[in-house]
């Protein structure tokens, strides 16, 4: 509170139920992944979020250096803002790596229901088999730990 009584912005603290909800909405964010010097390496990605099974699943290709980074040291996070930054949320848990190597295999399909407008057909058999040819992976982060702040801004400072 101010001098005169007003209550002052403040953080808001996001239920778990909030973050999912927040961490559903958003498609791009922020994936830190440990280099060997335990410095974190970040990188732009595209997610989804699946709640049901609190894993969020990012597409990528064998050869990125997140793969390779991840597969020495699983440990990882993803990071979600607002396009106005006032709120955000953080995904932390432990990343698979799953290689697709045959058209239609785990990875492939998982990597497919990622992907809208490939569901039967010619077009479905071809996205497949691109999948295995461009090496493409799918990482699979679970959610160990979900957590979040919003902030309530004045109009003022929403301008900024």
């Amino acid at each position: 509170m101010t001098d005169t009584g007003e209550q002052q912005p403040g953080p808001e603290i996001l239920t778990d139920a909030d973050v999912s909800a927040f961490l559903g909405e958003n498609l791009f964010g922020a994936l830190a992944a440990v280099k060997r010097s335990g410095h974190p390496h970040l990188s732009t990605v595209l997610y989804k979020w699946d709640p049901a099974e609190r894993i969020v699943r990012v597409s990528s290709t064998r050869d990125r250096l997140k793969v390779r980074q991840l597969r020495n040291d699983p440990h990882a996070a993803l990071y979600v803002t607002s396009r106005d930054h006032t709120r955000y949320a953080v995904v932390e848990g432990t990343a698979e790596v799953a290689e697709t190597t045959e058209p239609g295999d785990a990875a492939g399909l998982e990597l497919l229901a990622m992907t809208p407008g490939f569901e039967d057909g010619a077009e479905r058999e071809a996205y497949l088999k691109q999948q295995v040819e461009e090496g493409r992976v799918v990482i699979r982060l679970r959610a160990e730990r979900l957590y979040g702040m919003g902030l309530d801004l004045p109009p003022e400072m929403q301008e900024l």
